[in-house]
């Protein structure tokens, strides 16, 4: 009997020292809302280099450091239509920042096209073929950013379904979020959901108030002057920036001094 509980101890020791717990791994699908920043608005959002994946016209990683980059370039064209046009700004940096990937996404790479705005009947611009809800979309292309931020507020302030969504509180950025999927903006159930989460994690809403801009707006009619220099924005490529400034690739290169096609955001090239 004695021999038998040993060997029984033996076996359950054995058993007990080969078992492994098992790990469950999870993967975040979307944008994920920071919930602390939601259930307190006051609170300060942090800089880190955590990953977002941003999905509305396109599926593109995105660092944080890069949204707030985007935030920093864009916000004061988004409260200079916020004025002239009657949109919130919130809504339009949220909306821009989700549909183009804070820029990197390739329909705002290739086409300056920054709100996931397809050709639809009247429009008579250039236009770029891309795969949406369906295979090989007409979407509009537009010269440079600031001529698709002010195409955004015309198509909303033009279109009679959206005719709702001026009538709602300018500070509302819920009411407006939801607006826009109700209007048909977009086909994503989620899309109110994203583009909230976007504006209070980053706090868009401090731009409705009108009390930050300070600076003069940079319009479309000055990005098509002749700068000296370019300052390096997400998304960007020497073949875009080449395009933009009606230069060669080779060109850029030689006034740079640059030994291959390596550029960063934030990198001042001469263009002139």
């Amino acid at each position: 009997m004695i021999k038998k509980y040993v060997c029984l101890l033996i076996i359950l020791v054995f058993v007990s020292c080969n078992t492994k717990k098992s790990v469950i791994q999870t993967t975040r699908k979307g944008y994920k809302t920071n919930t602390s920043v939601l259930n307190n608005n006051k609170s300060t959002y942090k800089k880190s280099s955590e990953t977002q994946t941003l999905e509305a016209t396109t599926r593109v990683k995105v660092t944080n450091d890069m949204i707030l980059a985007y935030i920093e370039k864009y916000n004061k064209v988004a409260q200079s239509n916020k004025n002239k046009y009657g949109i919130p700004a919130s809504i339009i940096l949220g909306q821009a920042i989700l549909e183009s990937g804070s820029g990197t996404g390739p329909l705002c790479v290739q086409a300056n096209n920054h709100f996931g705005i397809k050709c639809h009947k009247d429009w008579n611009g250039p236009s770029i073929s891309f795969d949406d809800d369906a295979v090989g979309e007409c979407f509009r292309k537009y010269d440079n950013p600031f001529d698709s931020f002010r195409d955004h507020a015309l198509f909303l302030t033009t279109g009679s379904r959206y005719a709702p969504l001026f009538i709602l509180d300018k500070k509302d950025y819920r009411a407006w979020a939801k607006g826009l999927k109700e209007a048909g903006y977009a086909t994503d159930s989620l899309y109110p959901t994203k583009l909230i989460g976007i504006i209070e994690r980053f706090q868009l809403y401090k731009y409705d108030d009108g009390t930050l801009l300070k600076d003069p707006v940079y319009t479309s009619e000055k990005v098509l002057e002749n700068p000296k220099e370019y300052q390096v924005s997400p998304g960007d490529t020497l073949y875009s920036i080449s395009r933009k400034f009606k230069l060669s690739i080779e060109e850029i290169k030689s006034k740079n001094n640059m030994s291959d096609n390596t550029i960063s955001i934030g990198q001042n090239l001469k263009v002139n």
